[in-house]
């Protein structure tokens, strides 16, 4: 029998707990994963105690289910690479601080620009 959201792809851009935990939930009911990090630091869930050999327990819990791809969306050849996944995908889920997004020529207006069926959800603390 095929999951609920067999088929379903969803870039996720958020880091710590909500956006993880959500996309963690989405990844459950079958959709695929594709977790967007910077290359310097990544999640900074990776650091939090308990670790797990090099891992936070927490990182490990909420990005189960996941891929996971580098990039810096600073620089113009990420948002790139970002907007031909954007291209292939469904749904952006994002947690940055509002405004950020904008900043950095990924927000929702762009993104739809490219995909105009997109599922943009914004997420911020």
């Amino acid at each position: 029998m095929a999951a609920p959201l067999e088929g379903i792809r969803i870039l996720d851009l958020s880091r710590l707990l909500p956006g993880p935990y959500c996309t963690m939930l989405l990844g459950d009911m079958g959709a695929e994963i594709l977790k967007v990090e910077e290359p310097n630091y990544g999640d900074p869930a990776r650091l939090v105690p308990p670790r797990l050999k090099e891992e936070g327990a927490l990182f490990l819990t909420v990005n189960r289910n996941k891929k996971s791809i580098s990039l810096n969306l600073k620089d113009p050849r990420g948002v790139e690479a970002f907007m031909k996944l954007v291209a292939k995908s469904d749904v952006v889920l994002e947690g940055f601080r509002p405004g950020v997004v904008d900043r950095l020529g990924i927000g929702y207006k762009q993104v739809s620009q490219v995909n105009p069926k997109i599922v943009y959800c914004s997420i911020t603390g």
